[in-house]
């Protein structure tokens, strides 16, 4: 007589799937945690384990390649879900719309994060912050599950939630009421939301996150200093993603110094588009020394790496010590950026308050068709 197939899954398999899973359902986007009730919080045990490929021979996805209990009740075909979830897989009657290939692939990538999770250091925690501000017309897509996908795995979020810095202005960018109300929120933000889980230092490490017009991304990374520890990421755009990507062969910042230092100074950042110095004088005049940090070639998809944000630093800490040099601390900078996001914000952490000149930011607004004036951030002796 053929040996009858049973249920029984041994406490070894059974305790090694609730370990793999984390005790969450592993059917994609459920992940509910098995161990409590979802409505009072009691501890109990509302798993279930569905079988990949079905118990019954004839059931929605049959068999396949296995033959008898050994196999079906094995760990490789075996997902921890919860009640909900099994129905809806055991109610696919022909397997179509949950097959094999699909169950294995989300049990996979179930137990592949939780892996990625419960691997990282306990002192790789981080604060994930969200700024995003209206650039022109457009709205700032920030979503904080992609952001999260970027830190792994050499950061997780310090809590459930992220550090949201936006805040909804009504004026258009090219009136000094935006840049004003967009200056006193973000400061405002920064204080309530930043400030004190700095002094608390119990998770100091930050994972910031921002879209918005250049200026406000340079005054956000002058809130941060380079004291507080924080990683800044950039947005590609291809791939679209905000991981970061394999650094660049042959990468180099060039600075372009003026033909003299007699004049008020101008810094252009011409990264992510060339800048001409026609632009400049049309806003400041003739009479206007311009020194330029720029690429090879200008385009906004070319920080690809933290090797070259960390380069970027460099360059722009020499940079600034040598036009304090020529000009003198009190003397204000007009900085005209095109440059990546990241760079915007490392520019301002880069500043050191007690010691830097003041600086005027000016916008590119479509609108006007030039550069405007928009934020200043004072300097050591408060120009």
């Amino acid at each position: 007589m053929p040996k009858e197939v049973t249920r029984h899954i041994s406490r070894e398999i059974e305790r090694e799937l609730w370990a793999r899973a984390a005790g969450r359902c592993e059917f994609a986007g459920c992940n509910r945690l098995l161990y409590v009730s979802p409505v009072t919080q009691e501890r109990v045990n509302t798993a279930e384990k569905a079988h990949i490929y079905s118990f019954s021979k004839d059931g929605p996805r049959g068999w396949g390649l296995l033959n008898g209990d050994s196999a079906l009740n094995s760990l490789s075909n075996l997902m921890l879900v919860c009640h909900d979830c099994h129905r809806t897989i055991d109610d696919d009657k022909d397997g179509s719309r949950y097959s094999v290939e699909l169950l294995v692939e989300w049990k996979r990538q179930h137990e592949e994060r939780v892996c990625i999770v419960t691997g990282i250091s306990p002192d790789k925690k981080s604060h994930v912050v969200l700024y995003g501000a209206n650039i022109g017309e457009e709205r700032s897509p920030l979503q904080y599950v992609s952001a999260v996908e970027a830190m792994f795995p050499a950061w997780y979020p310090a809590e459930e939630k992220p550090v949201v810095l936006s805040m909804s202005c009504e004026h258009e960018d090219t009136t000094p009421e935006y840049w004003s109300t967009e200056e006193r929120n973000l400061k405002a933000a920064f204080d309530r939301h930043i400030a004190p889980r700095i002094r608390e230092e119990k998770c100091s490490h930050f994972s910031v996150f921002a879209l918005a017009p250049q200026p406000l991304l340079t005054l956000l990374g002058s809130l941060f200093t380079d004291k507080i520890e924080a990683e800044v990421y950039q947005l590609h755009r291809e791939p679209r993603t905000w991981r970061w990507q394999s650094h660049p062969e042959g990468f180099a910042f060039t600075v372009n110094r003026p033909l003299n230092y007699d004049y008020p100074p101008a810094l252009i950042m011409s990264l992510s588009d060339r800048v001409a110095p026609e632009r400049i004088t049309s806003v400041l005049g003739d009479n206007v020394s311009i020194w330029e940090v720029t690429v090879n070639e200008c385009h906004n998809d070319f920080m690809r790496s933290p090797a070259q944000l960390s380069t970027f630093r460099d360059v722009m800490r020499y940079l600034m010590v040598s036009i304090k040099e020529q000009h003198g601390q009190s003397t204000p900078l007009n900085v005209f950026p095109a440059m990546p996001v990241s760079c915007a914000v490392e520019l301002g952490r880069i500043r050191t308050p007690k010691a830097d000149m003041p600086w005027t930011i000016f916008d590119q607004n479509n609108k006007a068709g030039a550069f405007i004036r928009t934020i200043t951030i004072p300097g050591g002796n408060n120009g």
